[in-house]
């Protein structure tokens, strides 16, 4: 699909790409490369304090650049890939800038063809993160995005209409759910019982 290929090349240029996932409209860049996580922050007009997630293409592409525990593993084994993004203990390839400086950081595996596809080929972490001016409505397809997300990006991936729901965010090693989404009920229920 020319349109991975070209959003794949943007991103290795330090640009910015819109991508689809199952939840909503992603908002891409090189999430190794300081400058083009600086672009994703002034784009989305978002605070710095508030950190990224990366998407990666698999569980194991994800132990590249996180340490996880036997039980991060297990909890990623079953919820990944999916909507769902795990807070893991980040290695020192992974810039302040994505985390605010936390030492973990979100590991989002897409159930989404076009989205794993653009992570194979781009061949580094992209950003995750909607695709929306911080504060706006999510974007679940090419038409609701904001005219600046449009402006700021090189590429858009059209995959059609997304599902709409925020993927959930969780710290296995704390049991907290930072952001309850789809399926934060499952999420709830393995952390119970594992």
């Amino acid at each position: 699909m020319p349109a991975i290929r070209d959003a794949a090349d943007a991103i290795g240029d330090g640009e910015l790409v819109v991508y689809p996932t199952e939840t909503v409209y992603g908002l891409g860049a090189d999430a190794l490369d300081p400058g083009a996580v600086e672009r994703v922050f002034e784009a989305k007009e978002r605070d710095r304090e508030n950190p990224l997630s990366m998407a990666v293409p698999s569980v194991p592409s994800a132990l590249e650049y996180v340490t996880a525990t036997d039980r991060e593993r297990r909890f990623m084994a079953t919820f990944l890939p999916g909507p769902v993004t795990v807070l893991c203990r980040r290695k020192p390839s992974v810039p302040d800038v994505l985390t605010a400086d936390r030492e973990r950081v979100g590991i989002r595996v897409p159930d989404h063809p076009l989205a794993l596809r653009l992570c194979e080929r781009a061949g580094t972490p992209l950003t995750a993160t909607s695709a929306n001016v911080s504060g706006r409505p999510n974007a679940r397809r090419v038409a609701d995005l904001d005219e600046s997300i449009r402006d700021a990006v090189a590429v858009v991936v059209d995959g059609g209409e997304t599902d709409g729901a925020e993927s959930t965010v969780v710290d296995v090693s704390t049991d907290t759910i930072h952001r309850r989404g789809a399926r934060a009920t499952d999420v709830d229920h393995w952390l119970s019982t594992h």
